[in-house]
């Protein structure tokens, strides 16, 4: 039976509408930002705190709109899964990478559906958050 790991994430979109993500350092893939809830924290309230924390956004808990909670292949510890609780910061931001966060990408999510992404994202990126995201695009 594999780990499991209880995270907050969020999407992010800049004003030409790419999907922020973020590497933290010492890992190679790339993925939402966002973490564990802290003792006491509710998943949209560790949210917008990880959000503030690793790349400077300052969003109310209230603010974030819930996109859904999925499993998936944590992408930098083996045999483990996270449960995400992913949510979408309203509007357009501007990101700098703080904390524990070493490089910020901003990722192209408005070409074709077959369009080649790069290979150091983190599944819960390629299997769940982006093939919503595609579909709600039709």
């Amino acid at each position: 039976m594999k780990d499991r790991i209880v995270v907050s994430a969020v999407c992010v979109f800049d004003d030409a509408g790419r999907l922020l993500t973020v590497r933290k350092r010492g890992t190679g893939m790339f993925m939402h930002p966002g973490g564990k809830p802290e003792p006491g924290e509710t998943a949209v309230q560790a949210a917008a705190r990880e959000l503030a924390e690793e790349v400077g956004i300052v969003v109310r808990p209230q603010e974030l709109e819930l996109m859904g909670v999925w499993i998936a292949d944590a992408a930098n510890e083996a045999a483990t899964d996270i449960e995400a609780t992913v949510f979408i910061a309203p509007g357009t931001w501007e990101a700098t990478p703080a904390a524990e966060i070493a490089e910020i990408r901003w990722l192209d999510i408005s070409g074709p559906a077959d369009a080649a992404l790069p290979r150091d994202l983190a599944p819960l990126l390629t299997d769940h958050i982006l093939p919503l995201l595609a579909s709600r695009a039709l």
